[in-house]
């Protein structure tokens, strides 16, 4: 058999010319952050400051009054034919009701996956046709949580690479097919990754996202 890694254009459907970008190259998914913000679902990795329309990202403000994408511009402004990974933010589980009613109004048909650290988001996605539901750790914590609380097989998990190893490789397969991962700044670490089963690679360098597209491995 031969195979490949899947590609995740990481934030990519956060900006209009970054989603182009990644559809020209042919990614497998583009990965937008979504937020819950006055009753409007917003296309952003930047928090804001509560209530307050001030967006700030590792201690830093960004452009609190630049115009912000909305989830349906997301829509709009991506191909029909491109998968996307809707990594859904925050703590309002008003969010995942949201997110489907867009979904139903201008999205039907389109094939997306959907991840969250706060898994009870992902709860109203479960059992969809053709919906990949994705748990995201993004600490050691969480890790452990998971692997003691979830004994059966999970559609698929997403896992910062700093906390993979051989053994939590072992244990993560032990409940699901799909392991993703973030933060991968190397070929060799891709590589590494992949060797131990890592079956989809979130990028940020358009240089790896390449490299990885090329891959072929046999099996």
């Amino acid at each position: 058999m031969v195979e490949r890694p899947l590609v995740v254009a990481h934030r990519a459907g956060n900006d209009a010319d970054r989603l182009r970008e990644a559809e020209a190259l042919g990614v497998d998914m583009i990965e937008a952050d979504l937020h819950l913000f006055r009753g409007e679902i917003e296309v952003r990795h930047a928090k804001t400051l509560g209530p307050l329309p001030v967006l700030w990202e590792r201690w830093r403000l960004v452009r609190p009054f630049a115009p912000r994408m909305r989830f349906a511009d997301l829509l709009r402004t991506a191909a029909p034919e491109t998968r996307l990974m809707l990594d859904l933010k925050g703590p309002f589980p008003g969010l995942s009701r949201r997110v489907l009613d867009v979904l139903e109004g201008r999205g039907q048909g389109r094939r997306y996956a959907v991840c969250a650290r706060n898994w009870v988001l992902l709860r109203p996605f479960a059992g969809l046709p053709g919906v990949v539901t994705i748990r995201s750790v993004g600490g050691p914590l969480g890790l452990r949580y998971l692997l003691w609380r979830h004994r059966g097989r999970l559609d698929g998990i997403s896992v910062d690479q700093r906390l993979l190893t051989a053994d939590v490789m072992t244990r993560l397969r032990e409940r699901t097919d799909l392991v993703m991962t973030w933060g991968v700044t190397t070929a060799e670490r891709m590589g590494e990754l992949a060797g131990m089963g890592v079956r989809a690679f979130s990028l940020d360098d358009e240089g790896l996202m390449r490299a990885a597209l090329a891959t072929v491995s046999l099996r």
